[in-house]
């Protein structure tokens, strides 16, 4: 399926008229109603007072009730648009006395004047009825008198009333729509413009997005792209050095490799081919460790934080398989490696990632630390966080070095090393959620290193 372009200027426009549509036919039908009512009201007015006329009219004649209607009275609910009037005047229960025989009447009418809606012929009218009582030699006979009218005239008025309205609403949000269409033009010109910007400078490296003229909603989302385009920046950056580093450190060793190469071929006697071959071979081992260093350090550069939150670690586990793993090297140096663990602190991340940050560190001690000397490894918690110090008694690293020995292929003596342990320790101990810090020995001779990572619970 193909993607879309969601315009916002489009959406912008469908959320003003969604609602403007829902009001206009809100409107719409509260105008009809009111209009239809007024009609109603004018048209119920008219045909009381049309009764009433009627009722006025009839009289007694002898023993007999007779009602003369006379044309001024029909006019007085007649219209000039053809409207049929219908009357009847009775006596309650009663004969016919004046008007149309098959006029509908309500089932009960009542002493007070009542409205209804009818039928004559199948023609719809509106009518009214009401009662009046007539005195004679002392007796009392209602007499109910029906007027009623199509509603030709009403339908009409309704409309008078009600098309104009109509047309006020809607000529008012297509207004306001072309009002809103001009004003989103005006409001987006900043975006548009700083697009415009961007595009005709996409190679520049300092490239960033200018909030001055941009309304203040946009300005989190700005600060956002741009500290987005500093990260992208700080990381294009370095990743050009450690290319750059990485080409000059390996290309070291493949040049005293094809030295090699050409010397051991200029060689007359297996002896001396040999002990070439073996120099061969420590070179293609610092080789192959150096690679296996630079992409540690590029895997811990590019680890997923979230990665490493299942794994629960115990950090006295650790520290005692790093120690194993080193503890021939430093019998050789007859150095003494003390561990001090008070209890089994936990972490969550990666045993085998924490154990090379470990490896590393004592490496390093014991690799700088005098012979015949001690390297001591505790660790502790405290307040939810787990704290490991490696110690040694070496020439130490001085203070304003201290921050440079962590980036990549730096090294602070002319010992042999390829300068990226510390820079892995750091990239492995910044996934954990930690931290890694150099300072002085307690006793002021020596190297500091201490690792502060959350504990499991903490984290």
């Amino acid at each position: 399926m193909k993607n879309r372009k969601r315009s916002l200027r489009a959406r912008l426009l469908l959320w003003l008229i969604v609602p403007m549509a829902a009001f206009s036919l809100v409107a719409g039908w509260l105008t009809h109603a009111n209009a239809r009512h007024t009609a109603d009201l004018l048209q119920d007015a008219a045909l009381l007072s049309a009764a009433r006329v009627m009722a006025a009219d009839v009289r007694w004649d002898g023993d007999n009730l007779v009602a003369s209607v006379s044309p001024s009275t029909i006019q007085i609910v007649g219209t000039p648009r053809g409207d049929q009037v219908f009357y009847r005047v009775e006596i309650a229960g009663g004969a016919l006395i004046a008007g149309t025989s098959d006029f509908p009447q309500p089932l009960r009418p009542a002493e007070a004047p009542r409205w209804y809606d009818a039928r004559v012929a199948q023609t719809p009218i509106r009518a009214v009825t009401l009662k009046r009582p007539m005195y004679d030699a002392g007796r009392i006979v209602d007499v109910v008198v029906s007027v009623g009218r199509t509603e030709i005239e009403r339908d009409a008025m309704v409309a008078a009333l009600w098309k104009p309205q109509l047309a006020i609403i809607l000529g008012s949000i297509a207004i306001a729509v072309v009002l809103v269409c001009a004003g989103l033009a005006l409001e987006l010109r900043p975006l548009e413009k700083l697009a415009k910007g961007l595009a005709e400078h996409p190679s520049q490296s300092r490239a960033r997005i200018d909030a001055t003229d941009v309304h203040a909603e946009l300005h989190p989302l700005i600060a956002a792209f741009n500290a987005c385009l500093d990260i992208i920046e700080r990381q294009a950056l370095t990743q050009r050095r450690f290319i750059a580093d990485a080409a000059h450190q390996i290309r070291t060793p493949l040049t005293l490799l094809g030295m090699q190469l050409q010397y051991a071929r200029r060689q007359g006697t297996l002896d001396e081919v040999r002990e070439t071959l073996l120099a061969m071979h420590h070179s293609n081992r610092a080789m192959v460790s150096l690679i296996n260093q630079l992409l540690m350090l590029a895997q811990a550069e590019a680890a997923d934080y979230t990665a490493l939150g299942g794994e629960r670690v115990d950090i006295r586990e650790v520290v005692t398989r790093a120690v194993e793993k080193l503890a021939l090297a430093a019998r050789r140096r007859n150095i003494e490696l003390v561990v001090s663990i008070e209890s089994s602190p936990v972490v969550t991340g990666s045993a085998t990632l924490l154990q090379e940050v470990l490896s590393n560190l004592i490496d390093n001690a014991i690799r700088y630390a005098p012979e015949a000397t001690v390297v001591a490894i505790d660790a502790d918690e405290a307040d939810g966080w787990v704290s490991v110090r490696v110690l040694d008694q070496g020439p130490g690293i001085p203070a304003e070095l201290r921050e440079r020995v962590f980036e990549p292929f730096f090294r602070a003596s002319e010992q042999e090393g390829s300068g990226l342990g510390l820079a892995i320790a750091r990239e492995i101990v910044r996934a954990h959620s930690g931290t890694i810090v150099l300072g002085d020995a307690p006793d002021g001779r020596g190297l500091r290193v201490e690792l502060v990572l959350p504990m499991a619970d903490r984290q």
